[in-house]
This record gives C-alpha cells, structure tokens and sequence, in this order.
C-alpha cells in the first residue's frame, strides 16, 4: 500500500516548537490511529520512520511526536526536567489529531518504545477511558532489582539536582551496543545525529528513576487492552519488566509475548526476518481491536479549544538542530507523497 508521509512543527504551552510527523494510507482512510511514543534519546522521522511506514502500509494512520528536547524539536538536548510534560504535550497533541472530523470515529491505539512505554501508560492514567489500547515494546515501567541504584547514590544526587540538572555526569554503559543487534543496522543508528548519544542529564536521570518507580506503583491501575512485547536477551530493559506489567495489570484483555535471542531493539535493531515477525504480531493484535466509535457519544476530552490546541508558528528551521523542507498545506492533509 501506498503511504503518505507529513511532518509539522507545533507550539507547547511553554512556547516551545515542537516536530510532529504522520504517515497514513495513500488511497484509503486509516481503519484505526497509532500514536507514537519513542524511547528516551531517540526520534520520530528518522529512528521510528519503518515502524510508521509498516503500520501505516497495513492500514493504520500512525502519528507521532519528538518530545522537548528530543530530535528535530526544540529545548536543550535530552533534558527532562518535568517527565509530566513531556505527557502533557503527547497528549494534547494527540488529542487534536482525535478531534479532527475524519478521525473521530477512528479507534486509537498508543504505541510506546522503552522509555515511551512509561509516557504510554502514564496518558492511560491521565484518560483511562479515551484510549482503546496500547502495544508496548520493552516498556520502561519498573527498575530492575539488577540495576536498582542504592537508595543513598540516590539521596546525593538529589540534593545537588537544583544545583546542577544538567550536568552530563550520570555514568551509563553505551545503550546502541547493547540495543541494537544488527551490526550495520547498529552503524546507521549511531550515524543518527538526531539521536542523543551523550551521558544522561543529572536532573534527566533523576526524573526517569522517580517516573519509573511510579510507573511500577500504578501497574495494577492499568485497565485498557495492551500487547507488550520483550526480547528475553534485553538487556537495557529487563524482560522482567514486562512480566510485572502483565502479572499485575487489570486489564481484561492482555496479551505478552517474549522473543527468544532477541536484543532491546526489536523494531530496528533485529535482523530483517525478526523485524517482519514483530511487526506481523503487532498488526495481526491491532487487527483484531479496530472498531467504529459512536463520536456523538464519545466526544474527545481534555483537547483544547482550537484557537490554542493548534498553533502553527511561522518556522524556517534556524532554530531548529535540523533543517528540514517545508511542506505545503494542513497538516496531515495529503500533500507529500513518499
């Protein structure tokens, strides 16, 4: 199927521009809306441009959006100083892509990657019933007890997290090593300028530790339908971790599956025949819970009124960390052909 591809910046509450991107079936309309959540350091139009092309050529319209900080967006290089707004800002965006008229009928998914397997749950928590369900791929939603920091490490750091939050001196092992199996696919990856490479920020790391600890303390609040995905030889998010996610859930339906020899990167760092079988289950699930929403009942909440949920801010990509060209017409309106 022929697809679509359209890329847009968008203002924050916080005034800051954002890069959001979308692919959608070239000849006929989604059955369903993905909503992407990429993982911490990562990025929508490059790294996670095969996960929207593959879901939008199975029929899905896939919308996704560098967080602050993150990619092509604006705000210092992967600094998180609230995890909150970076739920915030998915969430409204997402928000005005559902409240569109073409697409309020449409049921919506989330899709989350490692560290965007927590902001996935988190907007679940936010809205519990706006969401039909989710797949989470390796998600970040409980610390490992293998790499738990000592709780004193974690009382010093604290205490100097105002005076120095972004200082890039939290100690971290090389994560593309040991994420992405594939030696070549590994290379392109690390060749990805818009992807964070450095050591974690102070306040960053600070702010991914408290996130996932709560993550972990709401799992049993977790009631939509989600399918969660994990490679038994991840080692950046353990598999264990996904186990607790579904052990502890309430959701009635759930569903988990464990990849044998598979790394952290089942989307794109796996070797080509691993990739098509990941992406086959994940369509082949979403398959099976797409259904028509009555939107006279079902109205699209929290979306902010129109004048403020969309503001377009005349962009040129100098402040931007990439320039890119700019497409004619609305967003997501079908004018750029890929």
């Amino acid at each position: 199927m022929e697809v679509e591809y359209h890329e847009e910046y968008v203002r924050n509450p916080r005034g800051v521009q954002l890069f959001t991107c979308g692919w959608l079936p070239a000849s006929a309309s989604p059955k369903a809306l993905v909503f992407l959540c990429h993982g911490y350091g990562m990025e929508c139009s490059v790294f996670m441009r095969a996960c929207g092309f593959k879901l939008a050529a199975a029929g899905y319209g896939v919308f996704g959006i560098d967080y602050e900080g993150h990619g092509k967006s604006m705000g210092a290089r992967c600094y998180i100083q609230k995890f909150g707004r970076l739920v915030a800002d998915c969430d409204r965006f997402f928000k005005s892509v559902c409240d569109m008229e073409e697409y309020r009928s449409k049921s919506r998914f989330l899709y989350g990657e490692s560290m965007g397997g927590a902001v996935a749950l988190l907007l679940h928590r936010k809205d519990p019933a706006f969401w039909d369900g989710a797949v989470l791929v390796a998600p970040m939603c409980k610390i490992s007890e293998k790499v738990k920091p000592h709780p004193v490490v974690v009382t010093l750091l604290t205490q100097v997290e105002e005076l120095i939050p972004t200082w890039k001196i939290v100690p971290t092992k090389d994560v593309i090593d040991s994420a992405f199996k594939d030696p070549l696919k590994r290379e392109k990856i690390r060749k990805n300028k818009l992807i964070y490479q450095d050591k974690p920020r102070l306040k960053t790391a600070l702010e991914l530790l408290r996130t996932s600890m709560d993550v972990e303390v709401g799992l049993s609040e977790v009631r939509m339908p989600f399918f969660v995905l994990h490679g038994e030889a991840d080692t950046v998010t353990d598999p264990e971790v996904s186990r607790a996610l579904y052990q502890r859930a309430a959701s009635a339906d759930k569903t988990i599956k464990l990849y044998p020899g598979m790394w952290h990167g089942l989307t794109a760092g796996e070797p080509d025949d691993n990739v098509e079988l990941v992406f086959a289950d994940i369509v082949a699930w979403l398959n099976k819970r797409c259904y028509h929403r009555r939107p006279e009942h079902d109205p699209v909440r929290s979306a902010p009124a129109e004048p403020t949920r969309y503001q377009r801010p005349e962009f040129d990509g100098a402040d931007s960390p990439v320039s890119i060209p700019r497409r004619r017409g609305r967003f997501l309106c079908g004018q750029c052909r890929m």
